[in-house]
């Protein structure tokens, strides 16, 4: 990826700057920007912009990082490699996006019926959690279709190969999280959830749950080519760095507030930048982030994958930990990065569940003949052969499917079979069904 340009140094530009009788110019533009009402602006974009008065683009980026200094916040006990503590402010920007977050990932509002109806939420919750981790595995190089991954963890068969465990590994990590949600986070947490996020794919398989130790062997961050992107810090800190970030997870007693939106994003990005593990660091940091989004009420979490959006432009969420790094700590920009993300992610997901209501809702009225007819979970099924003629359907992917029991899914596909709808046939050991060929007269029928 490009490295983003490196901002000048605030000192070295108010020096020049006195030398000419300018620097006044900088302090009273400064004062002006303490709003924080504006764009939150990096110094590779700021540059291109036009500055304000008679500054110079150098003098404006001195402004700016002087009005930031002004009004950052500490974060208790976080600090980069050189011992100093990371910070954010609170633009304009960043206030809006936790208003739009609390109001609609905290149960505040109406959201979708799907979702808060216990008969049909384990269906969106399964699916959610099936696609937070195909898209996970997929930032971090596995290469199995959705399509591949989803009958994989639906029917229940071994991977058959790297990429596949990678997801399945997510998978089983992701359902952890909601069992443990309740749980302070430790670092034996932390390394229990990387031995399930690792297991089975990691060249040196020891390494899995196993914070590094070994100096020689530490993982950097390295972009094209030999291109460092990111030092993290030595070994020997890495306990110590570990518990402090589960303490300031878990809340403990720190000074100062941090918005609970924050405090989850927070733990992602100290996950990636201290590089606990030797690999599979950007899966863990993503299940922390939901472990922590979840332990402080964000309960619609469960059905957002946010890896889906992070996916689309993996080059900009290393943008966000690089901006961070080079202006002094500064979380701000990854906070801004990840605010859009959620909020683009809870957005498809009330679009998503709106599609779906529909879709249902048209199915039923192709059934109106037969009201009461098929349960949620069949009409569920039904919705899905009616778009996949070709899809098969086994008592354990129905079963995981919708959260049920086994002979409850195998009584909802033999009353489908008795009804017309599917065909049974032998599969190894265990039986399957698929649609009838022609399911969709049936159901108009």
């Amino acid at each position: 990826m490009k490295v983003p340009a490196q901002p000048p140094d605030v000192d070295a530009v108010l020096e020049a700057a006195g030398q000419q009788g300018r620097r006044l110019n900088i302090f009273q533009a400064s004062l002006q920007l303490r709003a924080m009402s504006g764009d939150y602006l990096a110094w590779d974009k700021l540059r291109y912009k036009q500055p304000p008065d008679d500054l110079t683009h150098e003098e404006w980026w001195a402004a700016t990082r002087l009005a930031r200094t002004m009004v950052e916040r500490p974060v208790d006990r976080l600090v980069d490699v050189e011992g100093r503590p990371f910070t954010f402010t609170l633009p304009d920007a960043v206030l809006r996006s936790i208003e739009n977050v609390n109001r609609a990932a905290s149960g505040h509002i109406a959201v979708s019926e799907q979702v808060t109806n216990a008969s049909t939420r384990d269906r969106y919750l399964v699916s959610s959690l099936i696609e937070e981790a195909i898209t996970s595995s997929q930032l971090e190089g596995a290469a199995t279709s959705r399509r591949v991954a989803k009958e994989m963890i639906r029917s229940g068969r071994p991977p058959a190969d790297r990429g596949e465990r990678m997801i399945l590994n997510n998978y089983r990590a992701m359902r952890q999280i909601i069992e443990l949600q309740h749980e302070e986070l430790s670092p034996e947490l932390v390394c229990e959830l990387h031995r399930i996020v690792t297991e089975g794919t990691l060249d040196n398989p020891a390494a899995a749950g196993v914070l590094q130790s070994d100096e020689t062997e530490r993982v950097a961050v390295w972009g094209d080519g030999d291109q460092l992107l990111h030092r993290p810090p030595p070994v020997d800190e890495l306990p110590e760095r570990l518990r402090r970030v589960c303490a300031f997870a878990n809340g403990d007693g720190a000074p100062g507030y941090v918005p609970p939106v924050l405090r989850a994003i927070t733990v992602h990005f100290m996950m990636g930048y201290d590089h606990y593990f030797e690999d599979g660091n950007g899966r863990t940091a993503r299940a922390l982030f939901y472990w922590t989004m979840l332990r402080e009420g964000f309960w619609l979490t469960e059905f957002v994958p946010i890896s889906r959006i992070l996916k689309q432009a993996p080059a900009q969420y290393a943008r966000s930990f690089l901006l961070t790094e080079q202006d002094h700590g500064d979380l701000t920009h990854f906070f801004l990065y990840q605010l859009d993300v959620l909020e683009r992610a809870i957005k498809d997901l009330h679009e998503y569940l709106a599609r779906k209501a529909s879709e249902v809702r048209d199915l039923q009225r192709s059934m109106r003949a037969r009201p009461g007819v098929y349960n949620h979970r069949q009409l569920a099924l039904l919705e899905s052969a009616v778009k996949d003629p070709g899809a098969e359907y086994s008592v354990r992917s129905h079963s995981l499917s919708h959260n049920t029991s086994g002979e409850t899914a195998r009584h909802d596909l033999r009353a489908l079979e008795n009804a017309g709808l599917l065909v049974r046939s032998r599969r190894g050991k265990q039986y399957v069904w698929v649609p009838v060929s022609d399911l969709v007269d049936r159901l108009e029928g």
